[in-house]
């Protein structure tokens, strides 16, 4: 069985696993059960999470009920800790909403929420994150994460979410990012797949973020925070929720 479960993680996409896959997860998640770790979005505890990844699966990665990884369950604290997200009324647009917060957003009674996506069954609208159908100024905060690195001009992309943001809101746009690199890496003449997914760590990925990532956001026209939250927060709870210990949060806000 664990075979089988990791097999099918590391070779389904997400946006299909999204799709299908936690109706079985969340029945072998009743034999994972314990206190080792625990997810605060489901806030359901295990002995340990699942493995995720394609090449080098992470252990301990993969909530089995909630289908976070990592980096959904730093977010989620973030957004509790560091931001007005839960306490005033805001409209949000979710771009590649991750089912994992699509429930709960949907369920606050403070946010208006719209989703959306080029390809994702889960998405309200379909959109393209370049073109993106809204007004300007029309949402108070904005989430895209893993996205930048998909697209074909992620200036261009990230300039739109700063246009639909209004003045004073804010957004969440996270990409992988290698922090060994002072630069980001990105050469078009690179199109096999096999050679995409050792460079760029992703056969569909396009380009890998370095330090500039921050640099690049504010070409856009954001005023950008680089937040080591998870730094600064005590080992047992990084520990416990299986967050990622060097992760940087970008806090993009629109003056």
């Amino acid at each position: 069985m664990k075979k089988l479960i990791s097999f099918m993680l590391r070779n389904v996409p997400r946006k299909y696993l999204q799709y299908f896959s936690h109706y079985g997860l969340r029945f072998i998640s009743l034999f994972m059960r314990g206190n080792k770790v625990e997810c605060p979005i489901c806030e359901i505890s295990y002995r340990e999470f699942l493995p995720y990844g394609r090449l080098n699966p992470r252990p301990n990665a993969l909530c089995p009920d909630s289908l976070s990884l990592e980096r959904h369950r730093l977010m989620w604290l973030y957004l509790k800790e560091r931001t007005n997200f839960f306490t005033e009324d805001l409209k949000l647009l979710h771009i590649a909403p991750e089912l994992c917060f699509i429930k709960k957003f949907k369920s606050m009674q403070n946010i208006d929420y719209t989703s959306a996506d080029l390809e994702s069954p889960l998405a309200d609208v379909k959109m393209d994150v370049h073109d993106i159908p809204f007004e300007d100024n029309t949402f108070n905060v904005v989430f895209c994460n893993h996205v930048m690195e998909h697209v074909e001009d992620d200036i261009k992309a990230m300039s739109e979410i700063h246009r639909v943001l209004k003045p004073g809101g804010w957004a969440i746009i996270q990409s992988p990012q290698d922090y060994s690199r002072d630069t980001t890496l990105e050469d078009p003449t690179i199109t096999d797949p096999k050679e995409r997914e050792r460079i760029y760590w992703q056969d569909d990925h396009v380009r890998l973020f370095g330090l500039d990532y921050g640099k690049r956001l504010e070409k856009a026209g954001f005023n950008v925070t680089e937040d080591r939250f998870v730094m600064e927060l005590p080992r047992e709870k990084v520990d416990r929720y299986a967050l990622p210990a060097n992760e940087i949060i970008y806090f993009c806000a629109k003056g």
